[in-house]
């Protein structure tokens, strides 16, 4: 195994030496003025998360598996810096002139100075609003620049957009911008792979290391969906697009460590089998449903007990669907990793508080982990289902809707997850009542909303809350608390299922950018409701205390 970890490494370094000069990340010069800082406000953002330790039981880990775990997680470190150049630029030459800890510390915890669960707005008065295009393209540029111009890879999703020295636009590659950092990264993981004992996971680990340092992910991620028994995973590199709100094709860099819970994995397992029953159901008509969804994805809980990068920023993800790459999802599915002990903190510490304080009195008993379980569970599966190239020759989903990709993806994943749980619900797949699901998923509304307009999982919500208030699946009491109509729900759920599919299979950006502006928003009586939930001290979301020491190791 040292011979091969030599190997790699010595190709990853002959790659490096015949590659063009990195180009020095440019230094963001801002005198950072903190003198409208209030330290008590600054206090209080932060306190608007719960702490919460992510740790599992190691017991059941080899103790070789117990060895790989603090390389992977100094592997998923390295994504930190990355997504903090990605986001804003030089994070050193921020934080270092901010001198009032609150404000360092929420500054830090947002990537940047702006508030991501407060609509990106800025957290320092020195600071304009949020670039659409974070730090991905330069910021002088114009779409319609960039949209004229024939320069191979701007599309890409492992590209920077900078300038030379002539002012031409030109595309660095990520394996250029960040060479050093992700040799350090590569290495890691060959460490790793040299102490793993399943071979699913060596090799995938391998295939990673090596494809940071191209910026090719196709064979690591179908040797990723090939791992089935292991009981580590790993998840690294430039995988979202979130970050880019300008056009939504430059993916940012995250990392998780996970450890697999093997009981809970082997219930889920049976799930997937009737994902094509389920895309043939679809309330759309036949030509937006055409596409075979792959059976050989999986569906697995894991504990996480690491998060960087995109993923440690703004809400924290409890479930993930991946990967992303529509070759690799026809061709073999994709992989919902449902993350239990985060989905159970956030159950316990923010949905059950709203609920109590926003769900009419009498529905409340409908308020179930198993429900949100589910109802997430089927959100990530539901990225499987629909429709992921246009049918009118405009080409992916994701590149013809652009910015607006992301947020109309969370949204049909949200409804059409609530669909698989009627369908599954219907043919005893599920047990419970129905209105558990139903009302667990009216309440995982105001937890996400709260995320603001700027997230794209929050402009999904907002969407579908409004959608959902004009078909009447819902009423607002006089008491501030709602109501749901479960008859009304149903139809709303096919109506808005339709539409989405629709505009995806049509790839009409300008009727996306429509829905978004009429129904992306928060209407001033929610407003009021959401305020309520601050005032009750209840989190918006959750932050870890996370590492080797956590873990006890």
């Amino acid at each position: 195994m040292k011979k091969i970890f030599l190997a790699v490494l010595t190709l990853g370094l002959l790659v490096s030496c015949t590659e063009k000069t990195k180009q020095e990340p440019k230094k963001q010069v801002t005198t950072i003025d903190i003198s409208k800082t209030d330290a008590s406000k600054m206090k209080a953002k932060l306190n608007q998360y719960a702490k919460v330790p992510l740790t599992t039981d190691l017991s059941k880990l080899t103790a070789k598996e117990k060895k790989m775990i603090p390389l992977l997680i100094k592997a998923v470190q390295t994504m930190d810096d990355l997504f903090w150049y990605e986001a804003y630029g030089d994070k050193d030459a921020l934080l270092s002139q901010i001198k009032e800890a609150n404000t360092r510390d929420f500054v830090a915890l947002n990537y940047g100075p702006w508030d991501r669960m407060d609509d990106n707005k800025p957290i320092l008065a020195s600071f304009g609003e949020k670039p659409a295009g974070a730090n991905y393209y330069p910021k002088d540029m114009t779409k319609e620049e960039f949209e004229k111009s024939n320069l191979v890879g701007k599309d890409s999703l492992y590209t920077f957009i900078e300038r030379n020295d002539k002012g031409e636009l030109v595309a660095v590659g990520f394996r250029d911008k960040f060479r050093t950092e992700l040799m350090k990264t590569s290495s890691y993981l060959m460490q790793a792979a040299a102490f793993a004992e399943n071979s699913g996971l060596k090799n995938y680990l391998l295939a990673r290391a090596k494809g940071l340092l191209d910026d090719d992910y196709y064979n690591s991620d179908a040797l990723w969906m090939d791992m089935k028994t292991n009981h580590l995973d790993v998840v690294i590199g430039p995988i979202e697009t979130y970050e880019d709100q300008l056009f939504g094709y430059k993916a940012a860099h995250e990392g998780y460590v996970l450890v697999k819970d093997m009981e809970w994995s082997k219930k889920l397992a049976h799930f997937v089998s009737f994902l094509p029953e389920l895309q043939r159901g679809l309330p759309v008509a036949a030509k937006y449903k055409q596409e075979k969804p792959g059976t050989k994805s999986d569906l697995n809980a894991y504990d996480a007990i690491y998060y960087s990068g995109e993923a440690n920023c703004g809400g924290k993800t409890i479930a993930i669907n991946l990967p992303n790459d529509e070759r690799v999802q026809l061709k073999k599915g994709t992989r919902r990793l449902q993350l239990k002990n985060v989905m159970q903190a956030k159950f316990d510490k923010i949905l059950v508080p709203i609920a109590d304080e926003l769900i009419d009195p009498s529905q409340r008993k409908h308020i179930t982990f198993d429900a949100f379980f589910a109802n997430t569970m089927f959100h990530e599966v539901a990225h499987g289902l629909g429709i992921k190239n246009t049918i009118n020759g405009k080409g992916t989903v994701r590149k013809s809707l652009q910015k607006y990709a992301s947020a109309l993806e969370e949204g049909k994943a949200d409804i059409l997850g609530l669909y698989m749980v009627m369908q599954l619900h219907k043919k005893g797949e599920l047990g419970g009542d129905m209105k558990d699901y139903m009302t667990t998923f009216m309440a995982s509304i105001f937890r996400s909303v709260r995320f603001g307009a700027a997230d794209s999982h929050g402009i999904a919500n907002m969407v579908r809350f409004n959608y959902f208030k004009e078909k009447g699946a819902f009423i607002r009491n006089d008491k501030g608390t709602y109501t749901l109509n479960y008859e009304k729900i149903t139809q709303a759920m096919n109506d808005l299922s339709s539409l989405i599919l629709t505009l995806q299979g049509d790839g009409n950006f300008d009727a996306v950018a429509q829905l978004v502006k009429d129904k992306g928003i928060i209407p001033a009586q929610l407003q009021k409701d959401l305020d309520r939930l601050s005032e009750k001290h209840i989190p918006v979301d959750i932050i870890f205390e996370q590492g080797v020491e956590t873990l006890g190791l």
